[in-house]
Formats: structure tokens, sequence, C-alpha cells
């Protein structure tokens, strides 16, 4: 679909396309469109915008991924279809492994991700034809990993993610850094940081930082990571919506059209 450069939701728009488009490839499920679209809306709450406490939470998590002996970033065909250079950049600058791990996983989409990241640039990618361990207490298909991956990272990036996979990795004893739109989910009040962002905004923001800090001491990096605090930064982002909504209520909502 051809959608002129001047409509309002230009941005927006292009986003769907590209889910859509992955979905039509065939490594975007059915359920990620329905997921988009959830997360759009905790978007419009906070205003498109990259707010100050998920700036907080990215300083945060890329100190951590910096400071980590082996991270890995996990995922799944939302990010594939909206951030794969980004995901290949970020693995470069922190030196994580990227591991492909899917909630609706068939052996077709996997190797359809790992496809479109090889194709960004990513030399490995995990947890396509090696997802052979398990986590224990989860059942979905979420449950398989990479021996070389997940199953030994200390620090998993998990974009867009389940609150029953965060849990367990929690278990695990993993750092688990998540990026999620909705600040009241599981998976955001169980990761150890939530960055309460839209993807498209957080992982080059990621980026960007991670060049920025990775000439920082460890020493400066473990006291970004001690100072931060995700229950706090949780709070500060459901009093940012509320405050938001508050103003949006006193003020004129329409639009006037000449």
């Amino acid at each position: 679909m051809k959608i002129p450069k001047g409509h309002p939701r230009y941005e927006s728009l292009m986003i769907r396309e590209k889910l859509i488009e992955g979905f039509k490839e065939g490594y975007v499920a059915t359920a990620g469109l329905i997921a988009h679209g959830r997360g759009e809306c905790f978007d419009y709450l906070i205003g498109e915008v990259t707010i100050e406490p998920a700036m907080r939470a990215i300083r945060a998590a890329v100190a951590a991924l910096l400071l980590s002996k082996y991270p890995v970033i996990s995922v799944n065909g939302n990010v594939a279809a909206l951030v794969p250079e980004h995901v290949v950049e970020l693995a470069r600058v922190v030196n994580a492994k990227i591991e492909v791990n899917l909630f609706y996983r068939t052996e077709e989409r996997a190797k359809l991700i790992g496809k479109v990241l090889r194709r960004y640039g990513a030399e490995e990618v995990l947890g396509i034809d090696d997802a052979v361990v398990t986590i224990p207490e989860l059942f979905s298909e979420r449950r398989r990993v990479s021996p070389r991956g997940i199953l030994i990272a200390d620090t998993v990036l998990v974009p867009l993610e389940d609150g029953d996979r965060t849990e367990a990795l929690r278990k695990l004893g993993k750092f688990v850094i998540a990026i999620d739109l909705n600040p009241l989910s599981r998976t955001a009040r169980t990761a150890n940081i939530t960055i309460v962002d839209n993807i498209v905004r957080a992982l080059p923001t990621m980026v960007r930082v991670a060049n920025e800090l990775k000439g920082l001491s460890r020493g400066e990096l473990r006291s970004i990571v001690e100072r931060y605090n995700n229950d706090e930064v949780l709070k500060e982002v459901i009093k940012y919506i509320i405050n938001r909504l508050r103003k949006l209520a006193s003020e004129k909502l329409t639009i006037d059209v000449k």
C-alpha cells in the first residue's frame, strides 16, 4: 500500500505496513498484529514520544548489557519486522548473541526470521536449528532455547515479551531487560529493567546510548545500574500518563476544520 508522506499518521501506518509485510512473508504471527495494536494504544497514552523515565531505563539497560559477560537479545517476528537492523547493530556494540524465540513457533518462522536478521548483517543467529533445551516451568514453545544462547546468558533483552517467560528467566537467575509499552503488564513488573517505549524508538536510542557509554569504566557503568529502580520508574510512567490525560481532559480536543 502506498502511503502519502503527508498523511498525519504516516509513521504509525508505515509501522503497520512493515508488520503486514512480515505477516505476508510468514514470520509475523497473526497474534503479533493484535499485540501491536494493544501496544499502540499505550503509545497514544504517553504521546508517542520517548519520555524521561524511559530514557533512564534505556541508560541503565545499556549499562547492564555492557557489564554483562554473556548478553543475549531475544527476537520474535514483530521485532524482526520492525527493527532488525538495530538488533544487529546493538548486538555488535554490546557484544551480545542474537537468538530467535517464538511463542507461536514453527521451524519455518524461525528460519525466516534468521534470514531477515542475516540480511541486515547478523553473522550468527541462534535458536533456529539449535533450540533443543527447555526452560523449566514454561509450557509454550518459548521454553525452547539454545544451549549457546539464552540458556547460559546472564543478561537477556526481551523486546515485546510475555510475562511467563520473563518470570521463568528471573527464576533462573537471569537479569532481564524488557521493552514494553504497557507499564502494568507482568513483563514490565517482573523484569529487572523495563523500557516503556515503542520499540521503533527504543532500539535506535539504545544503539546511540551504547556507543556513548561503551567508553565508561565498569565502575561508572555499575553505578548507573545500581542507581536504577524499576518500581520507581514504572510508577513515574503511570503518573506521567495520568497527568497527561488530566491535561488533555482540560483542553479542547476537537480539531477546527476550515
